[in-house]
C-alpha cells in the first residue's frame, strides 16, 4: 500500500502546486501586464481618484437627468455578488406582466419619446448586470433628458454618438453604449440644471 500511497501524494502535492498555484499566478501576471486596466477591474474614476464604478458593472439611474440603463434581475438590482438573469420565459405570466409595466412607466417618464419602447428597457440581461444598452435606446431617452437638463436635443444626440461603442474588431457583436460613461460624459460636457 505504501508504494501506491507515496507516488499519489506526490503527484497530488506537485498537481495542486502546478494548478493551484504556478498557473494562477502566471495568468495574473500576463493579466496585468498585457490587459493592466481590465485585470483591475476596469474601474471608472473621477479626475480626484474616486472610484465610480466599473465599465464591466451596470447601474441604476432613475433621475429624469440621466439615461437609463436596462432593469437589473440581479439581487436588489446591480448587485454583483447575486448575479442573475430572472430565468422567465417569453411566455410566462410574471414577465409578461413586468415588461407591461415597465413599459408603462417608460413611457410615463418619458411623454416625448416617440416609437416604441426599445426592448432592453424592459427586459433584463441574462447576468442582470448589463452596463450596456442599444443607440436605440439611448436616443429613445433624449427628450427626457433634454428636458431635465434645457439642453438642445441635437446635442445629446451627438454625445450618444461620441459614447457608442463599435463591434468588437469590426465585427462581433452589436454596437453599444455604456451608461455610466454616457452619463458621465453627460455631466461633464453639459452639467446639470439647477
Amino acid at each position: 500500500m505504501r508504494a501506491h500511497l507515496r507516488p499519489a501524494l506526490t503527484l497530488l502535492l506537485a498537481l495542486m502546486l502546478l494548478t493551484g498555484l504556478a498557473y494562477p499566478l502566471a495568468v495574473t501576471a500576463v493579466a496585468r501586464l498585457a490587459f493592466a486596466d481590465q485585470a483591475a477591474g476596469s474601474l471608472i474614476r473621477r479626475a480626484d481618484g474616486t472610484v465610480l464604478g466599473s465599465a464591466l458593472i451596470g447601474q441604476g439611474f432613475s433621475r429624469p437627468d440621466y439615461f437609463w440603463s436596462r432593469p437589473s434581475a440581479a439581487g436588489a438590482g446591480y448587485d454583483a455578488s447575486n448575479s442573475g438573469g430572472s430565468n422567465l420565459g417569453p411566455s410566462n405570466a410574471a414577465l409578461i406582466a413586468a415588461v407591461q409595466a415597465r413599459v408603462m412607466a417608460l413611457k410615463a417618464a418619458n411623454p416625448g419619446a416617440v416609437g416604441p419602447v426599445p426592448v432592453d428597457l424592459v427586459t433584463a440581461s441574462a447576468s442582470g448586470l448589463d452596463p450596456h444598452i442599444t443607440p436605440a435606446a439611448a436616443l429613445w431617452q433624449v427628450p427626457r433628458v433634454a428636458a431635465a437638463r434645457g439642453l438642445d436635443p441635437a446635442e445629446l444626440r451627438r454625445l450618444i454618438g461620441a459614447a457608442t461603442e463599435g463591434r468588437v474588431f469590426g465585427l462581433l457583436g452589436e454596437p453599444a453604449v455604456n451608461v455610466l460613461k454616457l452619463n458621465l460624459l453627460l455631466d461633464q460636457r453639459a452639467p446639470r440644471a439647477p
